[in-house]
């Protein structure tokens, strides 16, 4: 089946629908965003740091994980990845935004990184020996490396996408392919010490040689599931109710299945591998999340980040069904927020657990206004790539 460009074209109905949502998420973003900024003078900068990171890191795994699957359709093909590429393209189009939202955190790195303070490490000999690499300068230039060479990649794929779009041809798949394969390469680097840099080094003396590839799996998984979740958005109005059938979607499901069985194994082989080593330097961080109510956070974790959509997704039938496939998502979406603040929280929160009202308007705020962005960028071109050499394929491949 070859369907017809304008068949593509985000239809007035769908229109309307994304910008009455797009409304929405502003409107929530703004509310998250000013009540946190109200609490930076109300209660604490160091909160407000606090909770302005762990929130930016799962905004930046949408952003940035929606750029990798886009890299990886280039350097496989294949149908599923045809279905997804335009909102890939368009999450990938927030990374300046993301870039601006790094901001705060840059302002509060002495509120929330111990190496900061030359007392510090000056006090600490291991410390001082990490001083070339924790500084603040090398910080910040390492930081605006990821970020910008991330907005680089979005800006090259999203500008051939285009001209492929008007032009069709060769030339321009024959590029974005070029530059797939390095483009990887530059995002598993960039995301394995953007780990060290903005999560590891809150506890400068902790380190794990498993912490990159972790962080490389939950963005996988975080981007897919909303890519999921918007597909499903999309396929209740035209143009993409006549396109996206049951076996796209169960194509999709079986990455998320695949994705929730790696993000455990990373997960599971660090914990095995720094609990049967015992060391001094690297048992602490398991000790302080499994003690003073943390242990609940992280059980939760085993049983709905692992346990429950693992179960779920064995089953054929549940990955042909867009509603419970877009549900079991968006659970997996909000396990990953929890993930995430299990990570980043208790380092700063030595002892019991404890969630401040702040940790959720951050992220109602961050991911508000990342929202709403995304959807007027998913508005702004056609939903499935124009002269895409695999488009034929993936229409056909849902009919078989």
């Amino acid at each position: 089946m070859i369907a017809q460009a304008a068949d593509f074209q985000v239809t007035d109905e769908l229109r309307d629908t994304m910008r009455q949502w797009r409304t929405r998420f502003a409107v929530l973003g703004v509310a998250g965003l000013l009540a946190t900024v109200a609490g930076l003078f109300v209660v604490s900068p160091n909160q407000f740091y606090r909770s302005w990171l762990w929130s930016y890191l799962f905004v930046v795994g949408l952003a940035a994980g929606s750029l990798a699957w886009l890299m990886v359709q280039y350097l496989t093909g294949g149908a599923w990845g045809v279905m997804i590429r335009r909102p890939a393209e368009a999450a990938a189009r927030t990374l300046p935004l993301v870039l601006l939202l790094f901001i705060p955190i840059f302002i509060g790195i002495r509120n929330l990184y111990p190496w900061s303070h030359a007392d510090v490490m000056m006090a600490d000999e291991v410390l001082r020996q990490k001083q070339p690499y924790l500084n603040v300068p090398f910080f910040t230039v390492r930081a605006l490396l990821y970020l910008g060479g991330w907005c680089f990649l979005s800006w090259f794929f999203n500008r051939w996408s285009a001209i492929e779009d008007r032009e069709g041809g060769s030339t321009p798949r024959r590029k974005m392919g070029a530059l797939a394969g390095p483009g990887l390469i530059f995002y598993g680097l960039a995301v394995t010490f953007m780990a060290t840099d903005w999560v590891l080094s809150i506890d400068p003396r902790w380190y794990s040689t498993m912490y990159g590839l972790l962080m490389i799996a939950g963005q996988a998984l975080s981007s897919m599931a909303f890519l999921i979740t918007v597909m499903v958005f999309l396929a209740a109005r035209k143009p993409i109710v006549d396109l996206l059938t049951p076996r796209h979607l169960h194509d999709l499901g079986k990455l998320m299945f695949m994705l929730v069985m790696l993000w455990a194994y990373f997960s599971f082989s660090q914990f095995l591998i720094i609990w049967a080593g015992n060391l001094p330097e690297e048992i602490p961080w398991y000790l302080v999340r499994l003690h003073g109510g943390w242990q609940w956070v992280g059980l939760l974790i085993v049983i709905g980040h692992f346990a429950l959509p693992f179960a779920l997704l064995l089953s054929r039938d549940l990955k042909r069904n867009f509603k419970l496939l877009r549900n079991i998502a968006l659970f997996v979406l909000v396990m990953r927020v929890v993930d995430i603040y299990w990570q980043v929280a208790p380092d700063f929160l030595k002892g019991s657990f404890g969630l401040s009202w702040m940790d959720i308007s951050a992220v109602v705020g961050l991911g508000g206004i990342w929202l709403a962005y995304f959807l007027s960028q998913l508005e702004r071109r056609p939903l499935l790539p124009l002269h895409d050499p695999h488009l034929t394929e993936a229409l056909e491949h849902g009919r078989e």
